[in-house]
């Protein structure tokens, strides 16, 4: 019942935090990444892990693979923060057709954390204010980002969101590119997020970009959700329980980065 899954969810944080204290000082953030899946992988050889498995496989996506700043215990943007991404270097190079044509852009992130290191690397990089709409906004501050982002003509180009925070019950029509920075299990919930673009009084033709890191947990992930895809609504369905149905080996499988040529 309920109060199973929090003694999971405990139980899986503990275990995660031990191996983020392991891995926090590691020079290379790619090293980082490939120690944490390696004992993650270790972890499931245990038949004790069959409770935690799938707690610890959802959580493990935020330390593997969009998050090596926070691997590394980083809180603020270095100089070499997007050099160190491919991912961030196409998504700069996106942004910045977006910006010179004078269009809008709702950019998703599920983790909060990675969000306001990106939030200060794309001020920094555009030089104008990028809103970050997550969990911690208060609803004075929420309705505030969303009227500067679709009425005030020099408002901000760039509004970053929560997948969760941001994805429901907003109109934000004015924005002609949707970013998904990195991907979730519940295709659902993605297009949720999109949808905010697509509500009525939407003109424009949007274009939806999802980024996704090759030989990395999310690129499993988005194989994984297509070849479901016929049996969406009976597999997936409109949460994560389907996750509980993986093996062992599926699941160590799913969490191991590949060094791809």
């Amino acid at each position: 019942g309920a109060q199973s899954a929090r003694n999971i969810r405990q139980e899986s944080a503990k275990s995660l935090k031990k191996i983020h204290q392991k891995y926090k000082k590691h020079k290379a953030p790619h090293g980082a990444a490939f120690g944490v899946a390696d004992e993650l992988s270790k972890a499931f050889e245990d038949g004790s892990a069959r409770a935690l498995k799938v707690a610890i496989g959802t959580d493990a996506e935020e330390r593997v693979t969009s998050a090596c700043n926070l691997l590394l215990g980083e809180e603020e943007v270095g100089s070499d923060f997007a050099s160190r991404s491919a991912k961030l270097m196409r998504l700069d190079e996106i942004l910045e057709e977006v910006v010179e044509a004078g269009d809008r852009a709702l950019l998703f992130t599920q983790f909060a954390g990675w969000g306001h290191l990106l939030q200060s690397f794309l001020q920094q990089r555009w030089r104008q204010e990028v809103p970050f709409l997550h969990g911690g906004t208060s609803k004075v501050q929420r309705q505030a980002m969303v009227d500067r982002f679709q009425q005030d003509p020099r408002g901000p180009q760039l509004f970053l969101l929560s997948l969760k925070a941001g994805g429901v019950g907003l109109n934000l029509t004015r924005a002609s590119h949707v970013f998904h920075i990195d991907r979730w299990w519940n295709p659902a919930v993605e297009n949720q997020a999109t949808d905010r673009a697509y509500r009525i009084g939407q003109t424009q033709r949007v274009l939806v970009h999802k980024f996704i890191t090759t030989g990395s947990l999310e690129e499993k992930i988005d194989r994984m959700i297509r070849e479901k895809a016929s049996l969406a609504a009976d597999i997936i369905g409109s949460g994560e329980e389907w996750l509980g149905g993986l093996e062992l080996k599926q699941l160590r499988s799913l969490v191991s980065l590949e060094d791809n040529p």
